[in-house]
């Protein structure tokens, strides 16, 4: 497809001996805008955010600004949150919503700047090879900011996370892939896969027309990055705009492509859910029954992150440009990470998690007694569902025939959660039937189908749905997990 505006004239100066900082075209600021607007940038200040100078060398010439929780405890997490294009820390802290969560669930937050010194739209420069791989310009300048928070908060080492938006969304799957061992999980929103560019042309490429590889492919890109003989990956959330015109919603399958590849999983769903808001979440789990990836397909939603301002606690944020009003992606991308779970309890984890029963709406589950417990959590999936003082729980209200993921933690006479359980599976019984209707484009975004060859299947079935394109329609009907057939004819639930 052609792209949505006149690309932007282009001035650079390679970084020379001396230092000195080369200026990359403005192309690439297309990443965040769209119909060719540019947004003002606030100013690179805001109440509660604080510069903080003198965290390294510094070879990618970015601002470092940080916020932290009054009372903070030691061995809290960390989150990093890159802005877009023509925007600024300031800009992210204030519309994004981390905050909010920031205070509620008790983490730091790192928000790096870059500036027009270094890209006439002030875009991290993802697309430059000197900027995006390890121990290279701006990429470095993030790991050592990273390595400061972790000095003047006491972070958990174990608790680093990455997350961005737009052209900070390509630099975090840079991030993720050049420094897994540094990075626990990251969330990419509106972004691109890791290594998709190296040039301003290939960025281009990548935004409209991402590149067809296979996941194996896109893994290896991952793979070179990383240290020699890395074996242990972060977890990656994915989040995408069906209606993005500046980076197409392809981009979205090629990143799940990659990153499920990287950790070893398929790439077909092991549960897909609706958040509301025309939200879909696809989760793919790993060996153990734990989610990996989470793809958050936004039905009708442009370039931008995903905000949903209001007071209530699955809320946060404030529209903006390119803080698009739907869902709370925060929210949705802390409980992924498990941030929700303070983990500063001493307590170890509840042994012998098991399933005791399922019915079409339940699991009941049962794990043994620690001592020193007053209570305990329970996660479903990442997220809490519930709080017992005993040592069993029914989980209620689920639909039939899905698989769920649960873990346990002890909680403490303070309040404070333990170390988390293994994870236990369980899968309700019967099967509610569904019909979905869409273009095929979209079919294969939500995991209801997949493409070959230019053209789509759908999933279970295989049944020929036509080409890979949003103009074609067709409605499927869901009769057994993970199993569609073409119902254009009619499709009663």
């Amino acid at each position: 497809m052609g792209q949505s505006h006149p690309p932007f004239p282009s001035t650079r100066s390679r970084r020379r001996l001396g230092g000195i900082r080369r200026w990359v075209t403005a192309a690439a600021g297309a990443l965040a805008l769209t119909g060719g607007l540019i947004a003002a940038s606030p100013p690179a200040s805001a109440a509660g955010l604080t510069q903080v100078t003198g965290f390294g060398t510094n070879p990618g010439n970015l601002s470092m600004y940080a916020y932290a929780p009054e009372a903070l405890p030691a061995d809290a997490p960390l989150v990093i949150a890159l802005h877009g294009c023509t925007q600024s820390a300031s800009d992210y802290y204030a519309h994004s919503g981390w905050p909010k969560f920031a205070d509620t669930y008790g983490f730091a937050l790192v928000f790096p700047q870059t500036s027009s010194a270094n890209n006439a739209n002030s875009c991290f420069n993802w697309f430059e090879p000197g900027d995006s791989a390890r121990g290279q310009g701006e990429a470095q300048s993030i790991k050592q900011m990273v390595d400061k928070a972790v000095s003047l908060y006491g972070s958990d080492t174990r608790r680093v996370h990455i997350t961005g938006l737009s052209a900070g969304g390509a630099m975090t799957a840079n991030m993720l892939a050049a420094y897994p061992d540094v990075f626990a999980g990251g969330a990419i929103a509106s972004g691109l896969p890791a290594r998709c560019a190296n040039s301003v042309a290939a960025a281009y490429t990548c935004m409209y027309s991402p590149p067809d590889r296979s996941p194996a492919q896109w893994g290896d890109l991952v793979r070179s990055a990383a240290p020699a003989g890395t074996t242990s990956w972060p977890r990656v959330a994915i989040w995408q705009g069906t209606a993005d015109t500046t980076v197409k919603p392809a981009n979205a399958t090629e990143l799940r492509d990659q990153w499920t590849n990287v950790l070893g999983i398929g790439q077909t769903p092991s549960r897909t859910e609706s958040l509301g808001a025309g939200t879909t979440r696809s989760v793919y789990d790993d060996a153990s029954g734990r989610p990996a990836v989470e793809v958050y397909s936004v039905s009708g939603m442009g370039h931008g992150l995903a905000v949903d301002p209001g007071d209530g606690p699955e809320q946060c944020g404030s529209t903006g440009t390119y803080y698009l009003d739907t869902v709370c992606s925060s929210y949705h991308t802390a409980r992924f990470w498990g941030l929700d779970v303070n983990g500063a309890g001493s307590l170890p984890a509840p042994t012998g998690l098991t399933v005791t029963g399922t019915t079409d709406t339940t699991v009941s589950l049962s794990w043994k007694a620690v001592d020193g417990a007053a209570s305990y959590v329970v996660h479903r999936g990442g997220t809490k569902v519930g709080t017992t003082t005993s040592t069993s729980y029914t989980d209620t209200g689920l639909a039939t025939g899905t698989t769920y993921t649960y873990t346990a933690a002890a909680v403490d006479t303070a309040g404070a959660a333990g170390v988390v359980s293994s994870p236990a599976t369980a899968t309700t019984t019967g099967f509610t039937p569904t019909c979905h209707t869409a273009g095929n484009y979209d079919h294969t975004v939500a995991g209801r189908a997949y493409q070959s060859g230019g053209h789509t299947y759908a999933k279970g079935s295989g049944q020929a749905m036509g080409l890979w394109n949003t103009s074609t329609t067709r409605t499927l009907k869901q009769t057994a997990p993970a199993y569609y057939v073409i119902a254009d004819s009619g499709c009663p639930a």
